[in-house]
């Protein structure tokens, strides 16, 4: 990692949220070396506890944040967030709007009481008329047309990751920096909202601006009108599947070479794009077939020499096995308070060739970090443990 890169060093984050939203915000501006300490209740963030498909929720977007506990049903633990927010740059939370004034903490409340700091909500719309609508990443993928557009006609499909959640804590921490640097123009805080709703609104833009432009709609992805001679998934002869690509006329003579077929290569009806894709319905079978009598390890090989698109058909766990992904610096490791670890992509970015990282990423336990974060206000061992609302065991 590139020693001494930590564009937010000095930067201290608050965070109140669970799930991904919110969380993965606080992770992103860790990463740039903002410290970043997790507010959770004193039972712990709900997310920690998820099984299945959620079980990776809290490790992956909470990968090197201090943990402190405060119980804000209690006066002492509102009060300590309040002391801990008078020494914070940046507020990041997921909260219904309603729940944060009741509690006292509305972006308005604290930009008066502290001028200067950044307040980043990280919610489900943006303000207008849904702006009290509870929204979670399919819901926001149904209302779109993102889940219209995934699957085919009649068969609405959420696409298979996390990704308005992650993309909308992403928005949030770039209106952070955003505000960051306004800041010291003119010394004042700002509030930032992030909308989850709008997030996937920019990501089916093209096809709202394709329907603007023409008065067309476009198909679902299943059923796309295809702008490209080749840009398919065939079977090698293993029986492996492979996406194969071929989008220029130089791509197609390519493939063509690779592939042995001369015949389509020199073919006079297929010497420009337009041709290629028109005759799409009979020389695909062809592609297919020779595709087909071809070892997996022969066609990436010569696919990669000739410099067309290709990928094999990989899941998530393959990710491991990946030599890409295993080189240094592609993925990080980190420590589960439980015992263990797992590893996870950073940043995708690199500074001067270098990947970018701000720090430790390990896995803080429930509150371990408590009692030096809220000492360190002034709190004495009696008022921490009325704020953080735990107990000694013989309590």
């Amino acid at each position: 990692m590139q020693p001494g890169l930590r564009p937010l060093d000095g930067i201290r984050v608050v965070e109140m949220s669970h799930m991904i939203m919110g969380p993965s915000c606080g992770m992103f501006l860790g990463f740039l070396g903002a410290e970043v300490i997790k507010v959770e209740p004193p039972e712990g963030d709900k997310t920690r506890h998820l099984t299945g498909m959620g079980r990776g929720f809290f490790p992956t977007f909470n990968r090197g944040k201090r943990s402190i506990t405060l119980d804000l049903k209690a006066d002492a633990g509102r009060d300590a967030l309040d002391q801990l927010l008078s020494t914070a740059d940046v507020f990041v939370e997921n909260f219904r709007d309603s729940s944060l004034a009741k509690m006292g903490f509305a972006p308005e409340v604290l930009r008066q009481k502290y001028p200067s700091l950044v307040v980043a909500s990280c919610k489900g719309f943006l303000h207008g008329p849904y702006e009290n609508r509870t929204a979670m990443d399919e819901v926001v993928q149904m209302m779109t047309g993102m889940a219209y557009m995934t699957g085919p006609s009649g068969r609405p499909l959420r696409i298979g990751s996390s990704a308005n959640d992650i993309m909308g804590g992403l928005f949030a921490a770039f209106g952070v920096l955003a505000a960051l640097l306004q800041r010291q123009k003119d010394g004042k805080g700002h509030s930032i909202r992030a909308g989850l709703f709008e997030n996937c609104l920019l990501l089916v833009a093209q096809h709202m601006v394709q329907f603007d432009i023409e008065g067309t709609e476009a198909p679902p992805m299943p059923e796309r009108v295809f702008s490209w001679p080749v840009y398919d998934i065939f079977e090698t002869v293993e029986g492996q599947p492979i996406f194969v690509g071929a989008v220029t006329e130089g791509q197609w003579t390519k493939l063509c070479e690779v592939l042995d077929l001369a015949e389509l290569r020199n073919d006079p009806r297929l010497q420009t794009r337009p041709d290629q894709i028109e005759a799409r319905d009979w020389t695909l079978p062809i592609i297919a077939a020779a595709i087909a009598r071809k070892t997996a390890a022969d066609l990436l090989t010569g696919f990669e020499a000739a410099g067309i698109p290709f990928s094999p058909i990989a899941r998530p766990a393959q990710m491991y096995d990946d030599p890409h992904v295993t080189r240094p610096g592609g993925l990080l490791t980190s420590s589960l308070p439980e015992g263990g670890d797992f590893r996870a992509p950073g940043l995708p970015l690199e500074v001067d060739g270098v990947p970018l990282q701000g720090g430790q990423v390990d896995i803080a336990g429930v509150g371990d970090d408590s009692e030096t974060v809220l000492s360190a206000l002034g709190l004495g061992r009696d008022a921490i443990r009325r704020a953080t609302g735990i107990r000694d065991a013989a309590e």
